[in-house]
């Protein structure tokens, strides 16, 4: 091995801005110019080329940029304009208030996909990730991030001449980022430790501004760190084998919140985005043992209270799951240290307790250490409903205590400059701090057809020259031919109608879709005075095959002669192609298995654009489709193998019929008057509806302040109410094997005439507790054919006599139903201060 210099003395150097600059930094180190245009537009100004060649990373186009061109701008009035400007934007945004520290969501996330030049994501969770910070930031809402920082990222995508994908992983240097050491209380680079079994890992912690949230990343590539294992942990996204996995989460869980403690941040309310973070409930239990002497018991319930979950998967295979053995391996200290079972610790994360060789389930740890649990979509909400009623295997599906908030997207990032400054031209001018509000979008209808088409015409164009240089350059770089070079450097057409599709090439997502029937899609691509493209952009796991073949056909069809100027895949899709794509198609296709997709959010972006969606009727489009403007794919059920031919063939048909003869008919002026009017409606109702801001206010109003609220009451008097909370439990779980229903009414014959109330009774053995502590409910629902209630409502019983341990708890209703209609009665603890309480537990028995 060559011999290397390991030991030196080190310092940074940082560009020396003129004084008529000498605010470069600030703005270049706060995230605000990623989705201000006023900031991007003075860095873009210094230098295009830079700014380009630099990736759009402000941080390092001061690295690179000449002194003579900092001072040349600095003696520019024009420059030194948009400056001033920048700083005044930034200074009026920070100085806007955020509540104070009484109140603080702490939120979790494994990756987070702010910018491009920030490599430190893979897909749509971190995108959606990014987009809840910028949102935050822009809504008042006091939070501040964890994540890691990765040394390499997600892998970079290239194709080989065969069109397999290849990957190459390119190293971060963070001085060039905009992220800087964060400082401990004595004023140094702060670090923090965490204990493996092989020793103990030191932590760096790095500091992101986003705008007014601080995003905290945490990094063990340091020289503290002797062992390459422990280097390597913060290496890759999403890399490496089980040990790293679980050594990656035990960092940002655990890690995580030993950061946000170095720093002397306390919040009020944990949001674990996926299960990846879980391990920060087992941190938050030994702290509150060790701080407030509570008991494993009381420190569950107390962290419970303010703890969120967010679940994205809605298949089992996406679920991080580790063996019993490698948790022991490295959860045997814990167990001990906290005075707990190794049992009881897997119970929390598993659906059978009991089952001495089921896995530990980092989801199923955060919904069972979560008092707040929600899904990403209404259909995902039923989804994970049916797939994780094994959690609560005593309550009906539809009750399932998982609730729903549907993502957006933050619409200052993805919106396109050209419909930017159409709305600054139309839409009151304040309608960036109102883009949340229905009434701000209603002035979309007032927009010339010319104007608004031209704009979207001038994006299409931008995408062209986009696309056409992307794909040469990939050429070039894998040494095609001279010819397939040149024919990447013609494809496409301004006037073409566009379809885009970029996402992972993950086989659910049904890439090929599209291409079952080559010889009918070539028709469409080609008809005469009609044509139609495609762009494709998407990666596929390093080890994920099958995803790596869809790629790889993909692109051999496109060098099909026939249809070589029609069909182009983009390599290496990340957030730039990302934003290209969903501001410059027309069409934006999304096929994936119904009830497999969580959400999707590319569909969001490109509708704000005024693209049109084609999609199967899954995640937000099952709840956007009628106000969209866009088109179905398929009806509204359970997927099926057989429906890959007919979702292909109603593809098929679609813009055969109706997308394709829309897009080139009734034009007046050379516009298309009925799709500008669908692209108006899809502007008007998704911009508000589906935009990130919406979605903070519902997590907000549904789950922060349920939380806050929560964790302040139980933590009142030193947990008082946590050790009474714990000692009710404890009496309500001796009792409980004695309580049972005595009777149960009415009995009723014969039929019932509609408006007649009836009586519901029950007659209630409380073996010694009290009526308050318990809640006695009536399910009252239609008999279905299958002999089940169905479309079921729920009514709560209250007490009306005792008799020593008999209770009498009764409830009069109507039935607003006619037909045959049934009930039964159940009951569970209620606790008499628990505003989150829901019949949600093993504790629960039905008349």
């Amino acid at each position: 091995m060559p011999f290397q210099i390991t030991r030196f003395k080190e310092f940074l150097v940082r560009p020396a801005l003129p004084k008529e600059l000498e605010r470069l930094n600030e703005l270049a180190y706060n995230l605000l110019w990623s989705w201000d245009g006023s900031i991007r537009k003075l860095f873009r100004r210094l230098d295009p080329v830079v700014w380009q060649q630099s990736g759009h990373n402000p941080v390092l186009m001061l690295n690179r940029l000449p002194q003579a061109a900092l001072e040349r701008a600095a003696a520019d009035p024009r420059d030194v304009f948009l400056y001033r400007r920048a700083c005044e934007r930034l200074d009026a945004y920070l100085e806007q208030p955020i509540p104070g520290p009484e109140k603080l969501i702490a939120y979790f996330s494994m990756e987070y996909g702010l910018n491009e030049c920030i490599p430190i994501y893979s897909g749509g969770l971190g995108i959606l990730s990014g987009d809840h910070l910028k949102a935050a930031s822009d809504s008042d809402v006091p939070l501040v991030a964890v994540g890691l920082l990765y040394q390499k990222g997600y892998h970079q995508q290239y194709l080989n001449p065969d069109g397999w994908q290849q990957e190459r992983y390119a190293v971060n240097d963070f001085y060039t980022l905009p992220v800087t050491p964060a400082l401990g209380l004595d004023g140094r680079e702060l670090l923090i430790a965490v204990q493996l079994p092989d020793g103990e890992v030191f932590v760096k912690v790095w500091r992101m501004q986003v705008g007014r949230v601080q995003l905290f990343l945490l990094d063990t590539n340091i020289a503290q760190n002797a062992r390459p294992e422990h280097r390597e942990i913060t290496d890759q996204l999403y890399g490496g084998d089980v040990h790293t996995r679980i050594r990656q989460e035990i960092v940002l869980g655990i890690g995580g919140l030993r950061a946000l403690k170095a720093v002397r941040l306390t919040p009020t309310a944990f949001h674990m985005n996926e299960g990846h973070s879980a391990f920060l409930a087992l941190e938050r239990i030994r702290l509150l043992m060790q701080e407030h002497s509570l008991s494993f018991e009381e420190a569950l319930e107390a962290s419970r209270s303010n703890n969120i979950f967010t679940t994205h998967t809605s298949v089992p295979a996406g679920i991080d799951l580790f063996s019993p053995d490698l948790m022991y391996e490295y959860f045997q200290d814990y167990c001990r240290e906290v005075g707990i079972p190794f049992e009881t610790l897997l119970a929390l994360g598993r659906v059978r307790a009991e089952d001495p060789y089921e896995p530990f389930s980092m989801a199923v740890a955060a919904f069972r250490t979560s008092s707040g649990r929600n899904a990403v979509s209404r259909l995902h909400q039923s989804v994970s409903q049916e797939m994780w009623q094994d959690l609560w295997p005593q309550l009906p599906v539809w009750e399932i205590p998982i609730t729903c908030i549907t993502n957006g997207v933050h619409l200052l990032t993805w919106l396109n400059g050209d419909l930017a400054l159409l709305y600054d031209q139309y839409l009151q001018p304040d309608w960036r701090e109102r883009y949340n509000e229905p009434a701000t979008w209603d002035l979309v209808r007032e927009i010339p057809s010319t104007e608004l088409w031209e704009a979207h015409k001038r994006r299409k164009r931008r995408l062209l020259t986009f696309v056409r240089e992307r794909a040469t350059a990939a050429a070039v770089a894998r040494k095609a031919s001279a010819g397939e070079t040149r024919r990447l450097g013609e494809v496409l057409e301004p006037e073409a109608l566009t379809i885009g599709f970029a996402r992972r090439f993950a086989t659910y997502k049904r890439a090929t879709l599209l291409f079952r029937d080559i010889k009918r899609l070539k028709k469409i691509l080609t008809r005469p005075g009609m044509p139609v493209q495609i762009v494709i952009a998407g990666k596929a796991h390093p080890k994920d095959h099958p995803g790596k073949s869809l790629i790889r056909e993909i692109v051999q069809l496109s060098r099909d002669p026939e249809i070589s100027r029609h069909l182009v895949f983009l390599e290496d899709y990340g957030i730039e192609v990302g934003r290209e794509m969903v501001q410059g198609v027309d069409l934006w296709l999304n096929n994936p298995r119904r009830g497999e997709e969580a959400c999707g959010t590319s569909g969001m972006k490109a509708g704000m654009n005024g693209v049109l969606n084609l999609s199967i009727l899954d995640g937000w489009f099952d709840e956007a489709y009628e106000v969209s403007g866009g088109w179905a794919i398929g009806d509204p059920e359970p997927y099926s193998e057989d429906q890959d031919e007919i979702h292909a063939s109603a593809i098929y048909s679609l813009l055969e019929n109706e997308v394709v003869p829309l897009y080139y008919g009734g034009r007046d002026e050379g516009v298309p008057e009925e799709w500008v009017r669908r692209m108006r409606q899809s502007l008007v109702n998704l911009s508000p509806r589906f935009n990130c801001v919406r979605m903070l206010d519902e997590y907000r109003s549904q789950l922060y302040e349920p939380a806050h609220t929560a964790y302040q009451a139980i933590r009142r008097d030193g947990f008082r109410g946590v050790r009474e909370r714990a000692r009710w439990k404890a009496e309500v779980q001796g009792a409980w094997d004695r309580v049972s229903f005595l009777e149960v009414g009415p009995d009723l014959d014969g039929a019932l005439l509609s408006g007649n109330p009836v009586a519901l009774r029950a007659v209630v053995d409380l073996a010694g507790l009290r009526p308050g502590d318990v809640r006695v409910e009536a399910v009252v629902g239609h008999v279905g054919s299958s002999g089940c209630l169905e479309h079921t409502e729920v009514l709560t019983l209250v007490p009306a006599a005792e008799s020593g341990s008999a209770v009498v708890f009764t409830k009069e209703f109507v039935p607003s139903q006619t037909g045959r209609l049934g009930f039964s009665l159940r009951i569970s603890p209620n606790h008499f201060d628990d505003p989150l309480t829901r019949p949600c537990n093993a504790l629960l028995k039905w008349s």
